[in-house]
């Protein structure tokens, strides 16, 4: 194999610097979510804007420009498919990056990271008044960010689609839309013939109406009992190692910590972490959130960062491509009743006696309920993407000017009345329950929902491709699962452009069919609807 020419060789060792140095930071982020103490909080924004400053320095250097240019002209780059991807990514993030001034870079750091304990206490104290002028600083910054890079942004749009092009490149919030609307009422549909079945909330009826009605129409009753035994905190972090384990998550080269809200970072090479929450009752919301970040941490652990660590090519496509990894694992392999077989046994030789009373059809009903709730990271497959649906609504909102911070908690609660028929208690539980805001993430939300579709339609194929593997995950054998994503996904890296790589592995292009079709699966199941 013939040498690289310089100037190629030099711009990847420029953007493995920008990579590592971006992996402080992450790091830094890292320790402010897990252990670092409330006092640090003030000096940890200015290590975050130092950081985040250097790196936007390097990004946007002269030097980078030019190189890039002198390898876009280099004919003999050309025909390798890998190099022209780097080239084509690099292209795209320097243009993007030119385009932000180096203190609105710094301050957006600054002020998030500050923001971040700012909405920890109002959290706790379920107040978000309190969090609210901080809210407004950060969508200011956003909204600067997103005229500076609206220019880039799919033509034609609107101010919010600068910031979803960031997160799931080519997006725009009319696409999103034209998504959600017909799913919201297929939904919708199957939230509805549930509760015909078990008197649960319906959406948008009157709670008068709801209540009076709620008797009538109850004919089935799921017994969640075996969700409801209290287990150890400790006893549960031990399982849920031994179930990333089965995964196939490399534990020598990663870790699994506790945090407010659940997150996985891919800091390099090497190391992956992850992290969870836990609490006495309920123990399948920390399995649940295990898994799901295990899969975003065996996607990092999978892309080729050993040999090509900060170029383009050893990152994820997208994040509802990264999303469909983590929903994948948590909900199509870990709400199976075959995963519930191999479960079982060590469940009850872990937690205890009070299992044995409980077998694998109890655990894959009480996991499959549709139950319309308050908490997007607890809820059922069901309901998911509608908790997804409203924040997408409240930050185009924001964007547009059409809804202001101060009117969030109403229009929070209005739309969950609507869309899921519940009545939010609190903010705790209603609009500060996630910590997307105070990280500046606007424009994230929707790829959950895209991470949902993706994965029902990876794994249609996937069952085409491993007519066995429902037998692999009731023996706890994963392995051939996660190479197969390494093999068609995570291997990839932004080589193709998401719907590419959907169309590439299923032969296809994106639909919400194959989830409609999982969901119904699972319900009628439970339900016999």
């Amino acid at each position: 194999m013939a040498p690289l020419p310089a100037a190629y060789s030099e711009l990847c060792k420029l953007h493995r610097d920008v990579a590592s140095l971006g992996a402080v930071g992450s790091l830094l982020n890292w320790d402010q979510e897990t252990y670092m103490p409330g006092g640090g909080a003030e000096n940890r924004a200015e290590q975050q804007a130092l950081i985040a400053g250097i790196v936007h320095e390097r990004r946007t250097s002269r030097r980078v420009g030019d190189l890039l240019s002198q390898c876009e002209q280099d004919k003999s780059l050309a025909g390798d498919p890998v190099i022209s991807a780097n080239l084509r990514e690099m292209r795209r993030e320097y243009e993007l990056a030119t385009k932000l001034p180096g203190e609105l870079v710094e301050e957006i750091a600054k002020v998030t990271s500050q923001s971040q304990e700012v909405w920890k206490v109002a959290r706790q104290k379920s107040d978000f008044a309190s969090f609210q002028p901080m809210l407004d600083k950060v969508v200011g910054l956003m909204r600067r960010k997103a005229e500076c890079l609206a220019p880039h942004a799919p033509a034609g749009g609107e101010l919010y689609d600068a910031l979803l092009d960031e997160f799931e490149p080519g997006a725009t919030a009319k696409q999103i839309e034209g998504v959600f609307t017909p799913l919201r009422k297929d939904l919708t549909d199957l939230v509805r013939a549930v509760a015909e079945k078990t008197g649960g909330p319906t959406p948008g009826e009157p709670a008068a109406k709801a209540k009076k009605g709620a008797k009538k129409r109850a004919k089935v009753k799921i017994d969640t009992r075996c969700l409801e035994e209290k287990v150890d905190p400790a006893l549960q972090h031990a399982f849920g190692l031994r179930v990333l384990e089965a995964m196939g998550f490399d534990l020598k080269a990663g870790r699994l910590d506790v945090t407010t809200h659940p997150f996985c970072s891919g800091l390099a090479p090497g190391d992956t972490r992850l992290t969870t929450r836990y609490r006495d009752e309920k123990f399948t919301d920390a399995l649940y959130g295990t898994m799901h970040e295990g899969g975003h941490g065996l996607y990092e652990q999978g892309l080729p960062k050993a040999a090509h660590f900060g170029e383009p090519i050893a990152d994820a496509i997208s994040l509802g491509i990264h999303e469909s990894q983590s929903r994948m694992w948590e909900n199509f392999v870990g709400r199976s009743r075959h995963f519930w077989k191999w479960a079982l046994p060590h469940i009850r030789k872990d937690f205890g006696k009070k299992f044995k009373k409980y077998d694998e059809d109890d655990f894959f009903a009480a996991t499959n309920t549709v139950s319309p709730s308050f908490i997007r990271v607890e809820a059922d497959e069901g309901t998911y993407n509608m908790h997804v649906m409203v924040r997408f609504e409240l930050e185009r909102g924001m964007f547009s000017g059409s809804l202001k911070t101060k009117d969030i908690p109403g229009e929070w609660n209005k739309r969950y009345k609507d869309y899921l028929g519940v009545d939010v208690p609190d903010d705790r539980r209603g609009c500060l329950q996630d910590v997307h805001w105070s990280f500046g993430l606007l424009g994230y939300f929707p790829t959950y929902t895209l991470g949902n579709l993706y994965a029902a339609q990876f794994w249609e194929k996937i069952q085409k491709d491993m007519p066995n593997v429902h037998k692999q995950i009731a023996k706890g054998k994963m392995l051939e699962l996660r190479d197969w994503l390494r093999t068609n996904i995570h291997q990839h890296g932004k080589r193709y452009r998401a719907g590419e790589l959907c169309e590439k592995v299923t032969g296809k292009a994106l639909d919400s069919g194959a989830l409609l079709r999982h969901l119904r699966g699972r319900a009628e199941a439970v339900y016999g609807i």
